[in-house]
Protein backbone atom coordinates (compact mmCIF):
# COMPACT_ATOMS: atom_id res chain seq x y z
CA UNK A 1 0.00 0.00 0.00
CA UNK A 2 2.83 2.41 0.85
CA UNK A 3 4.53 1.69 -2.50
CA UNK A 4 1.30 2.50 -4.35
CA UNK A 5 0.93 5.85 -2.58
CA UNK A 6 4.61 6.74 -3.29
CA UNK A 7 4.16 5.91 -6.96
CA UNK A 8 1.07 8.13 -7.24
CA UNK A 9 2.90 10.99 -5.55
CA UNK A 10 5.85 10.53 -7.92
CA UNK A 11 3.62 10.77 -11.00
CA UNK A 12 1.82 13.77 -9.63
CA UNK A 13 5.10 15.60 -8.83
CA UNK A 14 6.59 14.88 -12.23
CA UNK A 15 3.53 16.23 -14.08
CA UNK A 16 3.41 19.26 -11.87
CA UNK A 17 7.08 20.10 -12.50
CA UNK A 18 6.66 19.67 -16.21
CA UNK A 19 3.66 21.96 -16.28
CA UNK A 20 5.46 24.66 -14.34
CA UNK A 21 8.41 24.55 -16.70
CA UNK A 22 6.13 24.84 -19.73
CA UNK A 23 4.30 27.75 -18.19
CA UNK A 24 7.45 29.70 -17.52
CA UNK A 25 8.65 29.14 -21.06
CA UNK A 26 5.50 30.37 -22.67
CA UNK A 27 5.40 33.50 -20.53
CA UNK A 28 8.97 34.64 -21.29
CA UNK A 29 9.10 38.25 -22.70
CA UNK A 30 9.69 38.34 -26.44
CA UNK A 31 13.13 39.15 -27.62
CA UNK A 32 13.89 41.81 -30.04
CA UNK A 33 13.96 40.46 -33.58
CA UNK A 34 17.07 40.83 -35.63
CA UNK A 35 17.66 40.24 -39.17
CA UNK A 36 19.46 36.97 -38.71
CA UNK A 37 18.10 34.20 -36.53
CA UNK A 38 20.49 32.06 -34.58
CA UNK A 39 20.17 28.26 -34.34
CA UNK A 40 20.07 28.49 -30.54
CA UNK A 41 16.81 30.23 -30.70
CA UNK A 42 15.01 27.17 -32.24
CA UNK A 43 12.13 25.71 -29.97
CA UNK A 44 12.79 22.32 -28.11
CA UNK A 45 10.28 19.31 -28.33
CA UNK A 46 8.14 18.52 -25.13
CA UNK A 47 9.50 15.97 -22.63
CA UNK A 48 7.46 12.86 -21.83
CA UNK A 49 8.15 10.40 -18.94
CA UNK A 50 6.62 6.90 -19.14
CA UNK A 51 6.80 4.67 -15.99
CA UNK A 52 5.92 0.98 -16.20
CA UNK A 53 5.57 -1.23 -13.04
CA UNK A 54 4.65 -5.00 -12.50
CA UNK A 55 3.73 -4.60 -8.76
CA UNK A 56 0.67 -6.58 -7.50
CA UNK A 57 -0.53 -6.06 -3.93
CA UNK A 58 -1.02 -9.29 -1.88
CA UNK A 59 -2.01 -10.10 1.74
CA UNK A 60 0.47 -11.52 4.20
CA UNK A 61 0.21 -15.30 4.86
CA UNK A 62 -1.46 -16.05 8.21
CA UNK A 63 -0.77 -18.98 10.57
CA UNK A 64 -3.34 -21.83 10.49
CA UNK A 65 -4.17 -24.62 12.97
CA UNK A 66 -2.96 -28.07 11.95
CA UNK A 67 -5.68 -30.74 12.20
CA UNK A 68 -3.44 -33.79 11.70
CA UNK A 69 -3.95 -36.34 14.60
CA UNK A 70 -0.83 -37.29 16.47
CA UNK A 71 -0.26 -40.97 17.38
CA UNK A 72 -0.84 -41.49 21.16
CA UNK A 73 2.01 -42.62 23.30
CA UNK A 74 1.94 -46.35 24.18
CA UNK A 75 0.57 -47.20 27.67
CA UNK A 76 2.76 -49.73 29.40
CA UNK A 77 0.60 -49.89 32.57
CA UNK A 78 -0.99 -53.35 32.95
CA UNK A 79 -4.75 -53.03 33.61
CA UNK A 80 -6.15 -54.57 36.81
CA UNK A 81 -9.21 -56.70 36.13
CA UNK A 82 -11.33 -57.67 39.16
CA UNK A 83 -13.50 -60.77 38.89
CA UNK A 84 -16.10 -61.57 41.56
CA UNK A 85 -16.39 -65.36 41.35
CA UNK A 86 -18.14 -66.89 44.37
CA UNK A 87 -16.58 -69.93 45.93
CA UNK A 88 -18.68 -73.00 45.29
CA UNK A 89 -19.35 -75.03 48.39
CA UNK A 90 -21.33 -78.18 48.64
CA UNK A 91 -23.91 -79.26 51.17
CA UNK A 92 -24.41 -82.92 51.92
CA UNK A 93 -27.50 -84.67 53.20
CA UNK A 94 -27.79 -87.97 55.02
CA UNK A 95 -29.60 -89.75 52.23
CA UNK A 96 -28.63 -89.90 48.59
CA UNK A 97 -30.77 -87.27 46.82
CA UNK A 98 -33.28 -88.48 44.27
CA UNK A 99 -32.94 -87.59 40.63
CA UNK A 100 -35.34 -84.78 39.75
CA UNK A 101 -36.13 -82.76 36.65
CA UNK A 102 -34.88 -79.33 37.70
CA UNK A 103 -35.60 -75.98 36.11
CA UNK A 104 -32.64 -74.90 34.03
CA UNK A 105 -30.88 -71.66 34.84
CA UNK A 106 -31.76 -69.92 31.61
CA UNK A 107 -28.94 -68.14 29.81
CA UNK A 108 -29.88 -65.84 26.93
CA UNK A 109 -26.74 -66.89 25.05
CA UNK A 110 -27.49 -70.61 25.18
CA UNK A 111 -30.15 -72.88 23.74
CA UNK A 112 -33.05 -74.31 25.71
CA UNK A 113 -33.92 -77.89 24.87
CA UNK A 114 -37.11 -79.62 25.88
CA UNK A 115 -35.89 -83.06 26.95
CA UNK A 116 -37.78 -86.00 28.42
CA UNK A 117 -36.73 -89.35 29.80
CA UNK A 118 -38.13 -92.61 31.10
CA UNK A 119 -36.07 -94.76 33.46
CA UNK A 120 -37.10 -98.34 34.27
CA UNK A 121 -35.43 -101.07 36.30
CA UNK A 122 -35.85 -104.11 38.50
CA UNK A 123 -33.83 -105.69 41.30
CA UNK A 124 -33.69 -108.36 43.94
CA UNK A 125 -36.06 -108.11 46.93
CA UNK A 126 -38.75 -107.80 44.21
CA UNK A 127 -37.81 -104.18 43.64
CA UNK A 128 -39.49 -102.44 40.68
CA UNK A 129 -38.16 -98.98 39.86
CA UNK A 130 -39.70 -96.35 37.58
CA UNK A 131 -38.87 -92.70 37.02
CA UNK A 132 -39.93 -90.18 34.38
CA UNK A 133 -39.13 -86.56 33.63
CA UNK A 134 -40.87 -84.19 31.20
CA UNK A 135 -40.09 -80.59 30.30
CA UNK A 136 -42.11 -77.97 28.44
CA UNK A 137 -41.78 -74.31 27.49
CA UNK A 138 -39.66 -72.14 25.22
CA UNK A 139 -36.98 -71.31 27.77
CA UNK A 140 -37.66 -67.58 27.43
CA UNK A 141 -41.14 -66.93 28.76
CA UNK A 142 -41.89 -70.25 30.43
CA UNK A 143 -40.23 -73.41 31.73
CA UNK A 144 -42.20 -76.34 33.15
CA UNK A 145 -40.67 -79.56 34.53
CA UNK A 146 -42.60 -82.63 35.67
CA UNK A 147 -41.01 -85.51 37.54
CA UNK A 148 -42.25 -88.78 38.96
CA UNK A 149 -40.60 -91.68 40.80
CA UNK A 150 -41.75 -95.00 42.27
CA UNK A 151 -39.87 -97.77 44.08
CA UNK A 152 -40.87 -100.64 46.36
CA UNK A 153 -39.19 -103.65 47.95
CA UNK A 154 -40.05 -106.78 49.93
CA UNK A 155 -37.35 -107.62 52.45
CA UNK A 156 -36.46 -111.05 53.86
CA UNK A 157 -37.93 -110.26 57.30
CA UNK A 158 -41.69 -110.43 57.93
CA UNK A 159 -43.35 -107.12 57.01
CA UNK A 160 -39.99 -105.60 55.90
CA UNK A 161 -41.77 -104.02 52.95
CA UNK A 162 -41.97 -100.44 51.76
CA UNK A 163 -43.06 -98.35 48.78
CA UNK A 164 -42.42 -94.72 47.88
CA UNK A 165 -44.21 -92.56 45.30
CA UNK A 166 -43.14 -89.01 44.50
CA UNK A 167 -44.70 -86.63 41.95
CA UNK A 168 -43.53 -83.06 41.43
CA UNK A 169 -44.12 -80.16 39.06
CA UNK A 170 -42.10 -76.93 38.83
CA UNK A 171 -42.97 -73.93 36.65
CA UNK A 172 -41.18 -70.64 35.98
CA UNK A 173 -42.99 -67.90 34.05
CA UNK A 174 -41.80 -64.42 33.04
CA UNK A 175 -44.06 -61.37 32.85
CA UNK A 176 -44.71 -59.78 29.41
CA UNK A 177 -42.25 -56.96 30.18
CA UNK A 178 -39.72 -59.50 31.52
CA UNK A 179 -39.47 -57.48 34.74
CA UNK A 180 -40.95 -60.08 37.10
CA UNK A 181 -40.79 -63.85 37.39
CA UNK A 182 -43.47 -66.15 38.77
CA UNK A 183 -42.62 -69.56 40.21
CA UNK A 184 -45.05 -72.31 41.10
CA UNK A 185 -44.46 -75.82 42.32
CA UNK A 186 -46.58 -78.67 43.61
CA UNK A 187 -45.60 -82.08 45.00
CA UNK A 188 -47.34 -85.26 46.13
CA UNK A 189 -45.75 -88.01 48.24
CA UNK A 190 -47.13 -91.32 49.41
CA UNK A 191 -44.90 -93.50 51.59
CA UNK A 192 -45.89 -96.86 52.98
CA UNK A 193 -43.88 -98.94 55.43
CA UNK A 194 -44.64 -101.43 58.19
CA UNK A 195 -43.68 -101.49 61.87
CA UNK A 196 -41.70 -104.73 61.47
CA UNK A 197 -39.27 -103.96 64.33
CA UNK A 198 -41.36 -105.56 67.09
CA UNK A 199 -39.80 -107.86 69.68
CA UNK A 200 -40.14 -110.67 70.46
CA UNK A 201 -40.63 -111.77 66.85
CA UNK A 202 -42.99 -114.53 68.00
CA UNK A 203 -45.77 -111.96 68.33
CA UNK A 204 -48.51 -112.12 65.74
CA UNK A 205 -49.72 -109.01 63.88
CA UNK A 206 -51.65 -108.41 60.69
CA UNK A 207 -50.52 -106.07 57.96
CA UNK A 208 -53.23 -103.62 58.82
CA UNK A 209 -51.96 -103.50 62.41
CA UNK A 210 -48.44 -102.63 61.28
CA UNK A 211 -49.08 -100.48 58.22
CA UNK A 212 -47.77 -96.90 58.42
CA UNK A 213 -49.03 -94.88 55.45
CA UNK A 214 -48.18 -91.17 55.03
CA UNK A 215 -49.55 -88.90 52.29
CA UNK A 216 -48.44 -85.34 51.70
CA UNK A 217 -49.52 -82.67 49.21
CA UNK A 218 -47.69 -79.35 48.95
CA UNK A 219 -48.17 -76.28 46.74
CA UNK A 220 -46.37 -72.95 46.65
CA UNK A 221 -46.34 -69.83 44.46
CA UNK A 222 -43.82 -66.97 44.47
CA UNK A 223 -42.94 -63.73 42.70
CA UNK A 224 -39.63 -61.91 42.33
CA UNK A 225 -38.35 -58.93 40.37
CA UNK A 226 -35.76 -59.69 37.68
CA UNK A 227 -34.69 -56.10 37.04
CA UNK A 228 -34.04 -53.20 39.38
CA UNK A 229 -37.04 -50.91 39.71
CA UNK A 230 -37.11 -47.13 40.07
CA UNK A 231 -37.20 -47.33 43.88
CA UNK A 232 -34.19 -49.66 44.21
CA UNK A 233 -36.30 -52.36 45.91
CA UNK A 234 -35.90 -56.13 45.49
CA UNK A 235 -38.77 -58.37 46.56
CA UNK A 236 -39.48 -62.10 46.58
CA UNK A 237 -42.80 -62.93 48.33
CA UNK A 238 -44.17 -66.47 48.39
CA UNK A 239 -47.09 -68.36 49.93
CA UNK A 240 -48.14 -71.99 50.09
CA UNK A 241 -49.90 -74.76 51.98
CA UNK A 242 -49.19 -78.34 53.07
CA UNK A 243 -51.74 -81.13 53.63
CA UNK A 244 -50.39 -84.14 55.53
CA UNK A 245 -52.08 -87.24 56.87
CA UNK A 246 -51.72 -90.89 57.85
CA UNK A 247 -53.88 -94.00 57.74
CA UNK A 248 -54.89 -93.63 61.40
CA UNK A 249 -57.08 -90.51 61.09
CA UNK A 250 -54.19 -88.14 61.67
CA UNK A 251 -54.44 -84.92 59.64
CA UNK A 252 -52.25 -81.83 59.62
CA UNK A 253 -52.85 -78.62 57.64
CA UNK A 254 -50.19 -75.91 57.33
CA UNK A 255 -50.23 -72.48 55.71
CA UNK A 256 -46.95 -70.59 55.29
CA UNK A 257 -45.83 -67.30 53.76
CA UNK A 258 -42.62 -65.33 53.39
CA UNK A 259 -42.20 -61.72 52.20
CA UNK A 260 -38.56 -60.52 52.13
CA UNK A 261 -37.82 -57.02 50.81
CA UNK A 262 -34.43 -55.35 50.25
CA UNK A 263 -33.97 -51.59 49.80
CA UNK A 264 -30.62 -50.19 48.64
CA UNK A 265 -29.77 -47.17 50.82
CA UNK A 266 -26.31 -46.52 49.37
CA UNK A 267 -23.98 -48.41 47.08
CA UNK A 268 -22.68 -50.48 50.01
CA UNK A 269 -25.58 -50.41 52.48
CA UNK A 270 -28.90 -52.28 52.18
CA UNK A 271 -31.94 -52.46 54.42
CA UNK A 272 -33.49 -55.95 54.62
CA UNK A 273 -36.98 -56.40 56.02
CA UNK A 274 -38.87 -59.67 56.06
CA UNK A 275 -42.19 -60.94 57.40
CA UNK A 276 -42.81 -64.68 57.54
CA UNK A 277 -45.11 -67.09 59.28
CA UNK A 278 -46.23 -70.70 59.49
CA UNK A 279 -49.58 -71.79 60.93
CA UNK A 280 -50.32 -75.49 61.50
CA UNK A 281 -53.15 -77.50 63.02
CA UNK A 282 -52.95 -81.23 63.77
CA UNK A 283 -55.99 -83.38 64.52
CA UNK A 284 -55.79 -86.97 65.70
CA UNK A 285 -58.28 -89.35 67.24
CA UNK A 286 -58.09 -87.60 70.60
CA UNK A 287 -55.70 -84.69 69.92
CA UNK A 288 -56.08 -81.20 68.51
CA UNK A 289 -52.85 -79.15 68.41
CA UNK A 290 -52.25 -75.68 66.98
CA UNK A 291 -48.68 -74.67 66.24
CA UNK A 292 -47.66 -71.24 64.91
CA UNK A 293 -44.46 -69.29 64.29
CA UNK A 294 -44.29 -65.64 63.19
CA UNK A 295 -41.17 -63.58 62.37
CA UNK A 296 -40.38 -59.94 61.63
CA UNK A 297 -36.74 -59.71 60.56
CA UNK A 298 -35.23 -56.24 59.95
CA UNK A 299 -31.47 -56.04 59.32
CA UNK A 300 -28.79 -53.79 57.86
CA UNK A 301 -26.41 -55.34 55.33
CA UNK A 302 -23.02 -53.73 54.70
CA UNK A 303 -21.51 -55.03 51.47
CA UNK A 304 -18.20 -54.34 49.75
CA UNK A 305 -16.29 -56.50 47.25
CA UNK A 306 -14.45 -58.17 50.15
CA UNK A 307 -16.81 -57.84 53.12
CA UNK A 308 -20.42 -58.61 53.95
CA UNK A 309 -21.75 -57.82 57.42
CA UNK A 310 -25.38 -58.29 58.45
CA UNK A 311 -26.68 -56.89 61.73
CA UNK A 312 -30.24 -57.18 62.96
CA UNK A 313 -32.65 -58.33 65.63
CA UNK A 314 -35.62 -60.58 64.85
CA UNK A 315 -38.83 -60.28 66.87
CA UNK A 316 -40.46 -63.73 66.91
CA UNK A 317 -43.62 -65.33 68.28
CA UNK A 318 -43.73 -69.11 68.81
CA UNK A 319 -47.27 -70.06 69.86
CA UNK A 320 -47.76 -66.48 71.14
CA UNK A 321 -44.51 -66.58 73.17
CA UNK A 322 -42.41 -63.53 72.26
CA UNK A 323 -38.62 -63.65 71.94
CA UNK A 324 -36.08 -61.30 70.35
CA UNK A 325 -33.57 -63.33 68.32
CA UNK A 326 -30.07 -62.23 67.23
CA UNK A 327 -29.00 -62.01 63.59
CA UNK A 328 -25.33 -61.05 63.23
CA UNK A 329 -23.15 -62.54 60.49
CA UNK A 330 -19.88 -61.57 58.81
CA UNK A 331 -18.09 -62.87 55.70
CA UNK A 332 -14.61 -61.46 54.95
CA UNK A 333 -12.75 -62.35 51.76
CA UNK A 334 -8.98 -62.71 51.85
CA UNK A 335 -6.31 -63.75 49.37
CA UNK A 336 -8.06 -62.52 46.23
CA UNK A 337 -11.42 -63.99 47.24
CA UNK A 338 -10.05 -67.55 47.47
CA UNK A 339 -10.29 -67.62 51.27
CA UNK A 340 -13.34 -66.39 53.21
CA UNK A 341 -13.59 -66.06 56.98
CA UNK A 342 -17.05 -66.55 58.51
CA UNK A 343 -18.50 -65.76 61.92
CA UNK A 344 -21.92 -65.21 63.37
CA UNK A 345 -24.39 -65.23 66.23
CA UNK A 346 -27.87 -66.18 65.07
CA UNK A 347 -31.14 -67.40 66.52
CA UNK A 348 -33.99 -69.30 64.88
CA UNK A 349 -36.75 -71.85 65.42
CA UNK A 350 -36.95 -75.36 64.01
CA UNK A 351 -40.67 -75.93 63.62
CA UNK A 352 -41.67 -79.45 64.70
CA UNK A 353 -44.73 -80.80 62.91
CA UNK A 354 -46.11 -84.29 62.43
CA UNK A 355 -44.78 -84.15 58.87
CA UNK A 356 -41.23 -83.04 59.80
CA UNK A 357 -40.94 -85.64 62.58
CA UNK A 358 -42.17 -88.48 60.34
CA UNK A 359 -39.74 -87.48 57.61
CA UNK A 360 -36.91 -87.85 60.13
CA UNK A 361 -38.21 -91.08 61.68
CA UNK A 362 -40.92 -92.92 59.66
CA UNK A 363 -41.72 -95.28 62.58
CA UNK A 364 -43.09 -92.68 65.04
CA UNK A 365 -46.41 -92.59 66.82
CA UNK A 366 -48.93 -89.79 66.38
CA UNK A 367 -47.77 -86.82 68.46
CA UNK A 368 -49.61 -85.70 71.55
CA UNK A 369 -47.51 -82.54 71.96
CA UNK A 370 -45.78 -80.37 69.36
CA UNK A 371 -43.13 -77.91 70.56
CA UNK A 372 -40.87 -75.77 68.39
CA UNK A 373 -37.11 -76.03 68.97
CA UNK A 374 -35.35 -72.76 69.73
CA UNK A 375 -31.72 -72.65 68.53
CA UNK A 376 -29.10 -70.03 69.38
CA UNK A 377 -25.87 -70.60 67.47
CA UNK A 378 -22.39 -69.13 67.71
CA UNK A 379 -20.20 -70.16 64.80
CA UNK A 380 -16.89 -69.43 63.16
CA UNK A 381 -15.18 -70.94 60.17
CA UNK A 382 -13.79 -70.50 56.70
CA UNK A 383 -14.32 -71.61 53.14
CA UNK A 384 -12.50 -71.13 49.87
CA UNK A 385 -10.74 -72.74 46.96
CA UNK A 386 -7.22 -73.78 46.04
CA UNK A 387 -6.53 -73.67 42.34
CA UNK A 388 -9.27 -74.21 39.79
CA UNK A 389 -10.59 -77.53 41.05
CA UNK A 390 -10.27 -77.88 44.84
CA UNK A 391 -12.80 -76.38 47.31
CA UNK A 392 -13.12 -76.62 51.08
CA UNK A 393 -15.39 -75.52 53.89
CA UNK A 394 -15.05 -75.82 57.68
CA UNK A 395 -17.17 -74.54 60.56
CA UNK A 396 -17.13 -74.90 64.34
CA UNK A 397 -20.45 -74.13 66.04
CA UNK A 398 -21.85 -74.05 69.53
CA UNK A 399 -25.61 -74.52 69.63
CA UNK A 400 -27.87 -74.06 72.62
CA UNK A 401 -31.17 -75.81 71.90
CA UNK A 402 -34.44 -75.61 73.77
CA UNK A 403 -37.12 -78.31 73.30
CA UNK A 404 -35.07 -80.66 71.12
CA UNK A 405 -37.18 -83.69 70.00
CA UNK A 406 -35.73 -87.12 70.81
CA UNK A 407 -37.02 -90.57 69.83
CA UNK A 408 -37.43 -93.55 72.17
CA UNK A 409 -38.83 -97.04 71.57
CA UNK A 410 -42.11 -97.92 73.22
CA UNK A 411 -41.68 -100.13 76.24
CA UNK A 412 -44.05 -102.93 75.16
CA UNK A 413 -42.83 -104.23 71.76
CA UNK A 414 -40.39 -101.50 70.73
CA UNK A 415 -41.96 -101.37 67.27
CA UNK A 416 -42.86 -97.65 67.38
CA UNK A 417 -41.13 -94.54 68.63
CA UNK A 418 -42.51 -91.91 70.92
CA UNK A 419 -41.36 -88.29 70.71
CA UNK A 420 -39.98 -86.72 73.89
CA UNK A 421 -38.60 -83.20 74.25
CA UNK A 422 -35.36 -82.30 75.99
CA UNK A 423 -35.81 -78.87 77.65
CA UNK A 424 -32.13 -77.88 77.30
CA UNK A 425 -29.36 -79.36 75.20
CA UNK A 426 -25.93 -78.11 74.15
CA UNK A 427 -24.31 -79.24 70.91
CA UNK A 428 -20.68 -78.60 70.03
CA UNK A 429 -20.64 -79.23 66.27
CA UNK A 430 -17.72 -79.45 63.86
CA UNK A 431 -18.45 -79.69 60.16
CA UNK A 432 -16.09 -79.93 57.18
CA UNK A 433 -16.37 -80.39 53.41
CA UNK A 434 -13.85 -80.89 50.64
CA UNK A 435 -14.37 -81.27 46.92
CA UNK A 436 -12.39 -81.80 43.76
CA UNK A 437 -14.05 -81.30 40.38
CA UNK A 438 -12.74 -81.27 36.85
CA UNK A 439 -15.47 -80.00 34.56
CA UNK A 440 -18.14 -82.63 33.99
CA UNK A 441 -15.63 -85.45 33.71
CA UNK A 442 -14.59 -86.04 37.32
CA UNK A 443 -15.82 -85.09 40.79
CA UNK A 444 -14.93 -86.27 44.29
CA UNK A 445 -16.82 -84.83 47.25
CA UNK A 446 -16.75 -85.60 50.97
CA UNK A 447 -18.26 -84.19 54.15
CA UNK A 448 -18.11 -85.02 57.86
CA UNK A 449 -20.03 -83.75 60.92
CA UNK A 450 -19.24 -84.33 64.60
CA UNK A 451 -21.77 -83.56 67.34
CA UNK A 452 -20.97 -83.51 71.05
CA UNK A 453 -24.27 -83.40 72.97
CA UNK A 454 -24.18 -82.31 76.59
CA UNK A 455 -26.06 -80.51 79.40
CA UNK A 456 -29.23 -82.61 79.08
CA UNK A 457 -31.52 -82.01 82.04
CA UNK A 458 -34.21 -84.71 81.63
CA UNK A 459 -33.01 -87.51 79.34
CA UNK A 460 -29.83 -89.52 79.79
CA UNK A 461 -28.70 -89.17 76.14
CA UNK A 462 -29.66 -87.61 72.81
CA UNK A 463 -31.77 -90.57 71.67
CA UNK A 464 -31.94 -90.91 67.89
CA UNK A 465 -29.41 -88.14 67.05
CA UNK A 466 -26.21 -89.07 65.23
CA UNK A 467 -22.96 -88.22 67.05
CA UNK A 468 -20.89 -88.53 63.85
CA UNK A 469 -21.75 -88.72 60.17
CA UNK A 470 -19.55 -89.04 57.06
CA UNK A 471 -20.63 -89.19 53.42
CA UNK A 472 -18.86 -89.05 50.09
CA UNK A 473 -19.66 -89.04 46.39
CA UNK A 474 -17.62 -90.03 43.33
CA UNK A 475 -18.41 -89.43 39.64
CA UNK A 476 -16.15 -90.26 36.70
CA UNK A 477 -16.89 -90.02 32.98
CA UNK A 478 -14.49 -92.79 31.96
CA UNK A 479 -15.28 -92.50 28.26
CA UNK A 480 -17.88 -90.60 26.28
CA UNK A 481 -20.55 -93.26 26.75
CA UNK A 482 -19.62 -94.64 30.19
CA UNK A 483 -20.27 -92.99 33.57
CA UNK A 484 -19.03 -94.55 36.82
CA UNK A 485 -20.30 -93.44 40.23
CA UNK A 486 -20.13 -94.38 43.90
CA UNK A 487 -21.56 -93.13 47.21
CA UNK A 488 -20.38 -93.99 50.71
CA UNK A 489 -22.06 -93.41 54.09
CA UNK A 490 -20.66 -94.00 57.55
CA UNK A 491 -21.96 -92.91 60.94
CA UNK A 492 -21.48 -93.73 64.57
CA UNK A 493 -24.37 -95.55 66.20
CA UNK A 494 -26.99 -93.55 68.07
CA UNK A 495 -28.02 -93.94 71.68
CA UNK A 496 -31.35 -95.63 72.36
CA UNK A 497 -33.45 -96.44 75.40
CA UNK A 498 -34.29 -100.09 76.07
CA UNK A 499 -37.41 -101.58 77.60
CA UNK A 500 -35.67 -101.46 80.96
CA UNK A 501 -35.31 -97.65 80.52
CA UNK A 502 -31.53 -97.98 80.39
CA UNK A 503 -29.38 -96.28 77.74
CA UNK A 504 -27.60 -98.34 75.09
CA UNK A 505 -25.70 -97.60 71.89
CA UNK A 506 -26.10 -99.03 68.39
CA UNK A 507 -23.17 -100.28 66.33
CA UNK A 508 -21.74 -97.95 63.67
CA UNK A 509 -23.23 -98.18 60.19
CA UNK A 510 -21.43 -98.39 56.85
CA UNK A 511 -23.03 -98.38 53.41
CA UNK A 512 -21.28 -98.37 50.03
CA UNK A 513 -23.24 -97.90 46.79
CA UNK A 514 -21.79 -98.25 43.28
CA UNK A 515 -23.27 -97.76 39.83
CA UNK A 516 -22.66 -97.25 36.13
CA UNK A 517 -24.47 -95.88 33.08
CA UNK A 518 -23.61 -96.86 29.50
CA UNK A 519 -25.00 -95.40 26.27
CA UNK A 520 -25.49 -98.08 23.62
CA UNK A 521 -27.80 -96.16 21.22
CA UNK A 522 -28.31 -92.42 20.62
CA UNK A 523 -31.39 -92.32 22.88
CA UNK A 524 -30.82 -95.40 25.03
CA UNK A 525 -28.75 -96.04 28.15
CA UNK A 526 -28.29 -99.08 30.33
CA UNK A 527 -27.79 -98.57 34.06
CA UNK A 528 -26.66 -100.78 36.92
CA UNK A 529 -26.83 -99.99 40.65
CA UNK A 530 -25.41 -101.88 43.65
CA UNK A 531 -26.60 -100.79 47.12
CA UNK A 532 -25.05 -101.89 50.42
CA UNK A 533 -22.25 -103.66 48.60
CA UNK A 534 -20.83 -105.28 51.77
CA UNK A 535 -24.26 -106.55 52.90
CA UNK A 536 -24.00 -104.70 56.22
CA UNK A 537 -27.20 -105.21 58.26
CA UNK A 538 -26.80 -102.00 60.26
CA UNK A 539 -29.59 -100.24 62.17
CA UNK A 540 -30.30 -96.56 61.86
CA UNK A 541 -33.20 -96.99 64.30
CA UNK A 542 -33.18 -99.54 67.09
CA UNK A 543 -34.82 -102.87 66.15
CA UNK A 544 -34.97 -101.90 62.47
CA UNK A 545 -32.21 -103.61 60.43
CA UNK A 546 -31.94 -102.40 56.83
CA UNK A 547 -32.02 -104.45 53.65
CA UNK A 548 -28.81 -106.22 52.70
CA UNK A 549 -27.08 -106.25 49.33
CA UNK A 550 -29.41 -104.85 46.68
CA UNK A 551 -28.89 -104.84 42.89
CA UNK A 552 -30.92 -102.95 40.30
CA UNK A 553 -30.64 -103.17 36.50
CA UNK A 554 -32.54 -101.17 33.88
CA UNK A 555 -32.62 -98.84 30.88
CA UNK A 556 -33.16 -95.13 30.23
CA UNK A 557 -34.90 -93.82 27.13
CA UNK A 558 -34.47 -90.10 26.33
CA UNK A 559 -36.79 -88.31 23.95
CA UNK A 560 -38.26 -84.89 23.27
CA UNK A 561 -38.80 -82.08 20.81
CA UNK A 562 -35.82 -79.73 20.94
CA UNK A 563 -36.69 -76.05 20.67
CA UNK A 564 -34.22 -73.27 20.15
CA UNK A 565 -34.63 -69.82 21.56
Amino acid sequence: MKQAIAFILFIFTAQFSFAQRTKHKNTKPPQKQTEKTSSSDTALPPRTVVVTSAFTPVLKQTSKISFNGATPLPDSVRPKLDYDIPVQNLSFSYRSPALKAMAENIDSTSHWNNSNFLKLGFGNYTTPYAQAGLSFGDGVNSVVNLNGKFISSKGPLPFQDYSKLHLEGIGIFSSPENKNEWTANAAFDKNTQYLYGFQPDTLKFSKDDLRQNFTDFQAKVGLRNKTENAFGIDYNPSAGFDLFGDNNNGKENTFMFDAPVTKAITRILDLDVGISGSFSQFKGDTTNIKNTIFYVSPALAFKTPNTKIVAGLTPSWSNSSFLLLPNFTADIKLNEEKFILQAGFIGYYNKNTYESLSNFNPFIQQPTVLLNSLVKEFYGGFKGSAGDHFTYNARLSFLKITNQPLFVNDTITGRSFGTVYEPTLDDLRAHGEIGYTSGEQFSLLAGVTFNKYSSLSVNDAAYGLLPMEFNGSFRYQAIKDLLLKADVYFWDGTNYRGKDLQTYKLDPGFDLNMGAEFSFLPQWKAWLQFNNVFNNKYQRWNQYPVLGFNMLLGVVYSFGDSKTK
